[in-house]
């Protein structure tokens, strides 16, 4: 895997429409978010051209679309979500979704997201 400068930094956070993402562990090709999904929402639609993500769920439960597949993860479930595959994760209880993304690639930055569906109005108009 190719080197990486990441524009992340440990300790960087953003608070979004739908919970809160906060950087634990950057490196040569990786990044490390700890992400927070409040109770019935939902991340965007969308893809990327420069990395692939793991996820590990580590408290609540998980309703994951990965391209054409639609599956739940409980606390310790994974899935991997490929370089340019569609995803979006939502949680569908009623206490903060919680889990661990590591991000892996060449080019690691928060513009490395092209929204395709998005219920906070953040997809740009074609």
């Amino acid at each position: 895997m190719a080197e990486s400068i990441p524009s992340y930094g440990v300790g960087q956070s953003d608070t979004r429409p739908w919970g809160t993402w906060l950087v634990i562990d950057v490196g040569p090709g990786h990044v490390v978010k700890r992400i927070t999904v409040r109770p019935g929402q939902r991340l965007s639609l969308q893809r990327h051209r420069h990395r692939e993500e793991h996820w590990i769920v580590v408290a609540g439960r998980a309703q994951v679309v990965r391209d054409h597949e639609s599956f739940m993860l409980d606390v310790g479930g994974t899935t991997r979500i490929p370089l340019g595959a569609t995803h979006r994760i939502a949680n569908p209880g009623t206490v903060d979704l919680e889990f661990i993304e590591v991000q892996l690639g060449a080019l690691l930055a928060e513009d490395d997201i092209e929204r395709l569906e998005d219920a906070y109005g953040r997809v740009p108009s074609a």
